[in-house]
């Protein structure tokens, strides 16, 4: 196993201040205060599935709205990501999950491939979850799959409970992660593409 998978970022701009530290390698431990309800009880259960220690104070402009603060997040959390994978030797680079939530069932598949991508498949029933735009789940793992720079599949199979349907979708999100970034025994020290490098 490499030695450290971790790191810890800042980020600030105009409209928000991000402090995030990530442990690829944990135990589900939380600390998360982004000012958003909804929005830390998902990112919660993204790190405690995921098996991630995730450290996150987030200050944005929720005068106006969620959008900056969740966006943002998303960008710093995929950054942490790719910099804890470094060259990602070592790492089963795939990863799927299908998460049921009640009703409601989602499916993610991630290829942690190099180039960010992201193809989202949900309906919400209803505009917001508690102060978090609905639209916001998508616009996090936009934001995150690209500066991560993996390709998440993440598609609503069934559900009609907007709560469910974005709880399952950050579930099964984190579960793919999960697999995806575990280390290989078989792959040893190589990194896991025919080309050498992602």
């Amino acid at each position: 196993m490499p030695p450290d998978r971790h790191a810890s970022l800042t980020r600030t701009t105009s409209e928000t201040t991000i402090a995030l530290t990530l442990a690829l390698d944990g135990t589900g431990k939380v600390r998360i205060a982004t000012g958003i309800g909804f929005f830390d009880h998902m990112l919660t259960a993204l790190a405690r599935h995921g098996g991630l220690d995730l450290d996150i104070e987030a200050r944005g402009d929720l005068h106006i709205d969620a959008h900056h603060t969740v966006e943002d997040v998303g960008i710093v959390l995929g950054q942490a990501l790719s910099q804890a994978l470094g060259e990602a030797r070592g790492i089963a680079r795939f990863g799927q999950a299908l998460v049921p939530m009640d009703e409601a069932l989602a499916e993610a598949a991630i290829d942690i491939s190099g180039r960010g991508f992201l193809v989202f498949e949900a309906e919400f029933e209803r505009p917001m979850l508690g102060t978090m735009d609905t639209q916001l789940v998508e616009e996090f793992f936009r934001a995150f799959s690209a500066n991560a720079r993996l390709t998440l599949h993440l598609r609503q199979r069934a559900g009609h409970n907007a709560h469910h349907v974005a709880e399952a979708c950050f579930k099964a999100a984190a579960r793919a992660l999960r697999m995806a970034i575990a280390i290989d025994p078989r792959v040893g020290d190589a990194v896991p593409s025919t080309k050498g490098v992602l």
